[in-house]
C-alpha cells in the first residue's frame, strides 16, 4: 500500500478523497461491475443524469437505482477519463468536487459530493451532464470561424449573400431538420444553439417581430427574476444592464439577439396543424405566413409554446351580457383608459398583483378577488435569501459563474430540494414578519407552500400561485387596493358576482388567471390523441397541490423525448431555457448525425393533462 492508501479516509484531503473515489468509480464502470459501482452510492444517494447516460433527463434514486440505470446504458456509454476540474472542497463533512470525463460519443462534466458512511466515501448526490459531442463540437474559442476568405475566388459569396440565400431555401427547397414552433425566449435560445451545432432548423412565431411576446404585455411588466439569472447562451447581458429589465428593454434584446446569432427567424408565421408519419420519418406542418400557405416537412418538431402562451379563460355566466371591458392578463393592454374606473382583477399571483398595482398608480378604482391561497415573498429578500449565492455581484465575486450556478442549482435533486429552500424562505419570514402580519390582517390568505419550501418549488411543482413583491403586495395590506375572497359565479351588466353573493360594480374585468398545461398546444396543432399520449406537461408528481403523484424526479416531459416519436417540448424561464436548451440541442444533434441514442427510462403517462 503507499502511504496515501494508509491514511484514514478522515486524515486524507478533500482532493485526494474526492480523486479516489473517481478512480474508483471509473475502475467498476470500465470492469462492468455495476454491483461495485453501484456499492460506492450512499444507502440514500441520488444520481441526476443530463443525457450523458441515459440519453434523457433523469434521477435514479439509491444503489438499486444506480446498478438499474448501469445495467441498461454502461455497455453502450463507455464512459472514462474521469478527472477533477478544480480543487474539491469540504464543508460540514461533504467533499464536493467539480470533476470531467468522456462518454463514446461526447465529453461532459459533473458535480458529486461524497460523505462518509461507515468509514467509507460514498456519493450522496452525483450529477453528469453531456457538454459536446465529439467531432461536432460548437465552433467557439479555439474553433471559431475564420469569417474572412483570404486568397482569389471568382464564385466569391458574401456573407451577406449566403444568409440571402439560406433565407430563400430554407423551408422552400431545402427542410428544416427541426421546426421549432414559438419564438419566444425558449424557442430563441435553442434556434441558437441548433445554429452553432450545424443543425438546419427554423424558428416561427405568429408575432410580427421578435421580442413581440413581451412587447404586447401590460406596459409596467418587468422581470421579477434578476439579471444573472436571465442571461442567453452565448451573449450575456452587458454588465450594465438594469437588474430586473422592463419588457419591451427584453423585446429589443431578443430581436437583437436573434440577428446577432443568425437564428433563422419567421415572423408572422402561424402553425396551422401538424402531423407525423412513422414511415416517412417527418412531420408534415402547415403553416401560414404572411397570410400565404407554407407545407415544411422537419424531421423533429419542439413545441417552445411557453408555459405562459395558452391562457385560460374561465367561462362565467353573464359574460356575454357585461357591458365594460374584460381580458385576460395576457392581453391587458396597461392602465392608461381606466384612470377613476371600477377595475376588478380575478387572480392573486404575479400578473394579478402587477396589474392591480399599475391600475392603482393611475386612479383607479381596484379591487383584487383571491380565490385561493398565494405564496408572496420579497424582492430584495429573495435576492438576499434565495438567489444571491449562486446569482448575483455577490455569486461572480466568490467565482460562482452562471454556467456554474446553473450546474450547482441542477445537481440539487428535486426529491431533496425542497430541505434546502425551507431554511431560506424561513429566513425570509423572519426578516420580513411585520409585512406579513399586515398582509394577514387585511384578510389575504398566505402560504409557503405545501411543506414551506417557498416560491421555486412552488414554481417547479405547479407553475403558479405565487408573486414575487415588488411593491404591490403593500397595496393590499394597506387596504389601498380592495381585496375580496371567494369564487366568481358570474357577471351582471356592470358587475362581478362572487359565489356568497358579493357583488363588485366593475367597468373592467381582468382575467388573471393563469395558463393552462403546453401539451394543450399540442392537442390544437397536432390532435387531442398525441396530446393524451405525451401526457400532462411540467410538475414532479410531488402529490403536493394541483401535482399530483406519483413521483417522477424531473420536469415531467419538459426537454427530453416524449412518448411522441419526434415530439419535443421547451419552455420555462430565462433561466431554463438557457440551461435546458443545451442538452436538448445535443439531442437533437445526434439525431441529425444518425449517433445511436438508445433512451433510458422514457417518460411515462399519468396524468393526461
Amino acid at each position: 500500500m503507499t502511504q496515501t492508501e494508509e491514511k484514514p479516509t478522515s486524515q486524507l484531503s478533500a482532493d485526494d478523497r474526492a480523486t479516489s473515489w473517481l478512480a474508483a468509480f471509473e475502475d467498476a464502470l470500465r470492469a462492468r461491475d455495476i454491483a461495485r459501482a453501484a456499492g460506492l452510492f450512499a444507502t440514500t444517494s441520488f444520481w441526476r443524469d443530463l443525457i450523458a447516460f441515459t440519453w434523457n433527463l433523469k434521477t435514479v434514486e439509491n444503489p438499486d437505482g444506480v446498478a438499474d440505470l448501469l445495467t441498461h446504458t454502461l455497455h453502450g456509454t463507455d464512459p472514462s477519463g474521469f478527472r477533477l476540474s478544480e480543487p474539491a472542497g469540504e464543508d460540514d463533512g461533504v467533499i464536493t468536487a467539480w470533476f470531467e470525463f468522456e462518454t463514446g460519443v461526447g465529453r461532459g462534466g459533473g458535480l458529486v459530493r461524497l460523505v462518509d458512511e461507515d468509514g467509507q466515501d460514498k456519493a450522496w448526490t452525483l450529477l453528469t451532464t453531456l457538454r459536446e459531442l465529439k467531432g461536432h463540437e460548437e465552433p467557439r474559442g479555439v474553433r471559431r470561424p475564420m469569417g474572412a476568405q483570404h486568397g482569389a475566388d471568382k464564385n466569391r459569396r458574401t456573407w451577406k449573400e449566403k444568409r440571402q440565400d439560406e433565407a430563400e431555401t430554407l423551408g422552400s427547397t431545402e427542410q428544416p431538420y427541426v421546426l421549432v414552433v414559438g419564438g419566444g425566449q425558449g424557442g430563441i435560445a435553442l434556434g441558437a444553439r441548433l445554429r452553432q451545432l450545424g443543425v438546419p432548423a427554423l424558428v416561427i412565431d405568429k408575432q410580427p417581430r421578435p421580442g413581440d411576446q413581451w412587447r404586447n404585455r401590460y406596459k409596467s411588466l418587468c422581470l421579477h427574476d434578476p439579471v444573472w439569472y436571465d442571461h442567453l447562451p452565448y451573449l450575456k447581458f452587458p454588465d450594465n444592464w438594469p437588474v430586473f429589465a422592463p419588457k419591451d428593454k427584453i423585446g429589443d434584446w431578443l430581436e437583437s439577439y436573434v440577428k446577432t446569432m443568425e437564428v433563422p427567424y419567421w415572423s408572422s408565421t402561424v402553425a396551422k396543424s401538424a402531423s407525423y408519419s412513422p414511415e416517412t420519418g417527418e412531420w408534415t406542418v402547415l403553416v401560414e405566413r404572411d397570410g400565404s400557405p407554407v407545407t415544411l416537412r422537419p424531421r423533429q418538431l419542439v413545441l417552445a409554446t411557453g408555459m405562459s402562451g395558452k391562457p385560460n379563460v374561465p367561462a362565467l355566466a353573464g359574460q356575454d351580457v357585461f357591458r365594460g371591458d374584460q381580458h385576460h392578463s395576457s392581453a391587458h393592454p396597461g392602465p392608461d383608459a381606466y384612470a377613476g374606473k371600477r377595475c376588478v382583477v380575478i387572480g392573486s399571483n404575479n400578473s394579478a398583483f402587477d396589474i392591480c398595482g399599475a391600475l392603482w398608480e393611475h386612479d383607479a378604482d381596484v379591487t383584487m378577488v383571491q380565490r385561493s391561497s398565494t405564496h408572496i415573498v420579497k424582492s430584495d429578500s429573495l435576492m438576499e435569501y434565495g438567489l444571491g449565492d449562486l446569482y448575483s455581484e455577490r455569486a461572480l465575486a466568490a467565482g460562482v459563474t452562471t454556467e456554474k450556478a446553473d450546474l450547482i442549482f441542477a445537481s440539487l435533486p428535486y426529491r431533496i430540494l425542497h430541505e434546502f429552500q425551507i431554511p431560506a424562505y424561513q429566513a425570509m419570514a423572519d426578516k420580513d414578519k411585520d409585512f406579513y402580519a399586515r398582509l394577514e390582517a387585511s384578510g389575504f390568505r398566505h402560504d409557503w407552500g405545501d411543506d414551506g419550501s417557498g416560491l421555486f418549488m412552488k414554481y417547479l411543482r405547479r407553475g403558479s400561485g405565487y408573486y414575487i413583491d415588488v411593491g404591490a403586495a403593500d397595496l393590499v395590506a394597506n387596504g389601498q387596493v380592495k381585496l375580496a375572497q371567494g369564487q366568481v359565479s358570474h357577471l351582471t351588466e356592470d358587475a362581478v358576482v362572487l359565489e356568497d353573493g358579493t357583488s363588485l360594480p366593475a367597468d373592467l374585468v381582468v382575467y388573471a388567471t393563469g395558463y393552462g398545461s403546453m401539451n394543450g398546444w399540442a392537442a390544437d396543432l397536432i390532435s387531442q390523441e398525441v396530446a393524451d399520449k405525451v401526457g400532462k406537461c411540467w410538475g414532479l408528481g410531488s402529490d403536493t397541490t394541483k401535482d399530483p403523484g406519483p413521483w417522477e424526479g424531473e420536469q415531467r416531459n419538459m426537454w427530453k423525448p416524449t412518448q411522441q416519436e419526434a415530439l419535443w417540448f421547451h419552455g420555462g424561464n430565462l433561466h431554463q431555457s438557457r440551461h435546458y436548451s443545451l442538452y436538448l440541442a445535443l439531442q437533437l444533434k445526434a439525431r441529425h448525425e444518425n449517433i445511436p441514442t438508445p433512451v433510458y427510462a422514457l417518460q411515462q403517462v399519468h396524468h393526461l393533462k
